[in-house]
């Protein structure tokens, strides 16, 4: 028979059973500390010393964009701003309604700007930008009423010239993942900004500066307890361009007034005025092919990406009604030359030998190739003609001939228009230092087949035949350019044969004018034009000078320089014609190169001539007067 158990039996063994758990317990929380205090100690310091240590970096001023006279172009504005940072902002009605009292603003106001899209969730918000002291201190004095809201100085982009040279210069936008990834180890975080295009984009190692950065130490909760180390910001260098700004100006007004002239004016053809939309101008300096002017139109303000562009003012810009402000149409614009390739022609035919400054050819106003005819703009006759002749009047039948007699000889000579054309730097990019740039199109045979392989249907004729060579001739075909192109080619020709590279800056310098580095002419190859070149070139002077030339009346009355240029008038399919005209002043000492496109603006001599004769006028010192459309045919 068992004993029974006695009450006093049992509490002792409940007791000695709870000693040994808490006992266990005592033993495992010891086993932790000792981990954490002897094992895991280093760990654990460097944990605790980087959760109180916060990197807070700061974005360095952008260098200066000057001209070539030193003139500011580019700058950098500070303001006091009122910034919040999304996460930590409270976002209630009583905050908002507070905040928006303060900064004078509707409170639906200050939520639109807080919500904008435009501004990366790794930065605060500006909400308001050069606000009054006042504001400044209150805030300082009441932070804890405004959770996430700070007053700070903010350097942005400023552009004190408005829309002046903005497709040269370009502008600055915030970096993208894909940017990001290609910039890894320079420096670069979410949120930076970075030169999106022109200048901004191609001298972007230059123009950006050091970040700075300040070691903050914090509590748990994220107060600054003191300052550990600050390493200021380093502005960017100074970009100075080869661009002056008086020339800039000057020629984006005549462009501006030459396109306005010609849409009042009447497609005697079409039966309407010309649409005129859009349109191009170079000035080089072709004795070391410096920019001194580039300009588009229409064109758009690069202040307008400052702080990320409005979602709707960039739909404007992207419409087609606008005829696409953005696209930079003297680099990315392909024209069909017109008689301004006749150049091209007349020095292949010298250098190969069918062709001598005294040739003639009897122009009766066309040419029969094979079935086809070819006749002259407006129909028109010139009699017999030598090359200066044929070049000052344009006659086509001068240079379809031409054209005709290397599709003959073609076994001795190849393909030599397209070679020259080449050879001056057209179908290939110029390299100058701007992103965007098309390589334009010489066509031959081999081009032809291609281009049929590729797109039968926008080329449906995979062969080369002697028309072909016959419009070639004359910069029609499917012969484009651009107006860069184009510029660089005269300026080869005007400097005696070396074809540079265009260039747009000239140097980097330190803010105090220090040198940091020189960009200097770039020659890409010498171009032999020893043959004939005297009878070319007085022929583009008589297209100014002669009463006959296609340029004589848009520059009756001009007391500048003497000026040699060439007109040009190209056909489009579907459009109205666009007109051409590259000038080169003073004819014999070039130290000016002048190119201008006009789509769909009628005959070169008439629209685009005479805003090269404005531009020129201010170039000669002369007061412009503004642009007068002239009669002509080509």
């Amino acid at each position: 028979m068992t004993a029974p158990v006695r009450a006093g039996d049992n509490a002792r063994l409940r007791m000695g059973v709870l000693g040994m758990v808490v006992l266990s317990l005592f033993a495992a929380l010891y086993a932790r500390l000792w981990f954490l205090q002897v094992v895991a100690n280093p760990e654990s310091t460097r944990a605790v010393i980087i959760n109180q240590v916060r990197v807070v970096p700061e974005e360095a001023p952008r260098g200066r964009i000057l001209d070539r006279q030193g003139r500011i172009v580019v700058d950098n504005r500070v303001s006091e701003a009122v910034t919040i940072n999304r996460v930590k902002f409270k976002n209630d009605v009583d905050t908002v309604t507070r905040l928006a009292a303060l900064l004078q603003l509707p409170p639906a106001v200050l939520v639109n700007r807080m919500n904008d899209q435009r501004f990366s969730p790794y930065k605060p918000v500006p909400v308001a930008e050069d606000v009054p002291e006042s504001v400044v201190v209150y805030l300082a004095e009441h932070r804890d009423e405004f959770p996430g809201v700070e007053a700070q100085q903010l350097t942005e982009r400023a552009y004190p010239n408005g829309n002046l040279a903005a497709h040269l210069l370009g502008y600055v936008g915030e970096i993208n993942d894909k940017e990001l990834k290609g910039r890894k180890g320079e420096g670069y975080r979410l949120g930076d900004e970075i030169g999106k295009a022109g200048v901004e984009k191609s001298y972007e190692e230059f123009l950006r500066g050091a970040p700075g950065l300040t070691k903050l130490e914090v509590d748990s909760r994220g107060k600054v307890l003191q300052t550990l180390d600050s390493q200021p910001p380093e502005q960017g260098k100074d970009v100075q361009l080869t661009m002056d700004l008086d020339v800039q100006r000057l020629t984006e007004e005549s462009l501006a007034q030459g396109i306005e002239a010609a849409r009042h004016a009447t497609d005697k053809e079409a039966k309407k005025n010309f649409l005129a939309p859009a349109g191009a101008a170079v000035v080089i300096d072709p004795r070391d092919g410096s920019v001194l002017a580039m300009a588009s139109f229409p064109t758009f303000t690069p202040g307008d990406f400052v702080n990320g562009i409005k979602p709707d003012v960039f739909a404007a810009l992207n419409e087609p009604a606008s005829h696409y402000p953005l696209n930079n149409r003297a680099l990315s614009g392909q024209y069909a030359p017109g008689s301004t390739f006749k150049l091209i022609t007349a020095l292949a035919g010298l250098k190969d030998g069918l062709l001598q400054p005294t040739t003639t050819v009897d122009d009766h106003g066309s040419l029969k190739v094979g079935n086809r005819l070819f006749r002259n703009a407006g129909n028109r006759s010139y009699g017999r003609v030598n090359l200066p002749q044929a070049i000052t009047v344009s006659s086509d039948v001068y240079f379809y001939q031409l054209g005709a007699n290397f599709w003959y000889r073609r076994g001795q000579v190849g393909d030599g228009i397209q070679n020259t054309a080449r050879e001056m730097g057209l179908g290939q990019p110029t390299g100058v230092a701007l992103d965007a740039e098309a390589r334009g199109r010489v066509p031959d045979p081999d081009t032809r087949k291609r281009l049929h392989d590729r797109s039968p249907k926008a080329f449906p004729e995979g062969k080369w035949f002697a028309g072909d060579n016959v419009n070639l001739a004359i910069g029609q075909g499917e012969t484009v350019v651009t107006p860069m192109q184009l510029a660089n080619a005269y300026a080869t020709f005007a400097n005696g044969g070396t074809l540079y590279t265009p260039r747009v800056a000239a140097r980097v310098v330190e803010q105090d004018g220090r040198p940091v580095k020189d960009l200097g002419a770039d020659v890409v190859r010498k171009v032999d034009l020893s043959a004939g070149r005297g009878a070319i070139l007085a022929g583009l002077r008589g297209a100014v000078a002669d009463p006959k030339g296609t340029a004589h009346g848009a520059f009756l009355g001009f007391n500048g320089f003497p000026v040699a240029g060439k007109t040009g008038t190209a056909q489009v399919s579907g459009k109205q014609d666009t007109a051409l005209f590259v000038a080169m002043a003073p004819a014999d000492d070039p130290q000016f190169v002048v190119a201008v496109v006009m789509e769909e603006a009628g005959f070169g001599g008439s629209s685009a001539a005479p805003v090269a004769r404005r531009i020129l006028e201010g170039l000669a010192g002369k007061p412009p007067g503004p642009v007068q459309l002239a009669g002509g045919v080509d």
